[in-house]
């Protein structure tokens, strides 16, 4: 099943792979689908939605064992302090449901930090936009398509 993320990675000419795993709606947490694709959790990324004081709506994509450090997010982002959305607002803002996030694809551009330890690695996963579903991509390589910046270790 091709996404939306997987649809713009196409017309762009870049390289992943789509991975599927199974879905079990109690654990839709990233070390429940390192397990599913038998891969180190820190290579499994997700996609974090923020709110800025100063600048809105913006995305952390960090390894799977990490939590957000607000202060450096809202440091690296231009922000004095910044929040987690509430998931209801996830899906009107970026177009994505929680599980299924993706940092392809959402409704409209958001400022995005990646993680530095992606670069750790010659792929990571990332959320193809739909839960059960996961695109395997270098890490330079979404880093230049999405025009991210680079959250600090």
């Amino acid at each position: 099943m091709k996404t939306n993320a997987a649809r713009l990675l196409d017309a762009a000419g870049i390289r992943y792979s789509l991975v599927p795993y199974e879905v079990d709606e109690e654990h839709l947490d990233a070390g429940h689908v390192a397990a599913q694709l038998g891969e180190d959790i820190d290579r499994v990324f997700k996609t974090l939605v923020l709110r800025g004081d100063r600048t809105g709506l913006f995305v952390c994509v960090i390894p799977g064992s990490l939590e957000v450090d607000l202060k450096i997010a809202a440091h690296i982002s231009g922000n004095k302090s910044c929040e987690m959305i509430h998931v209801k607002e996830l899906l009107p803002s970026t177009g994505y449901i929680r599980g299924g996030c993706s940092p392809i694809g959402m409704k409209k551009p958001l400022q995005t930090f990646v993680h530095e330890s992606a670069l750790l690695y010659d792929s990571i996963y990332i959320s193809a936009g739909v839960r059960g579903l996961q695109i395997c991509i270098a890490p330079g390589d979404l880093i230049d398509f999405i025009g991210a910046g680079i959250y600090p270790l």
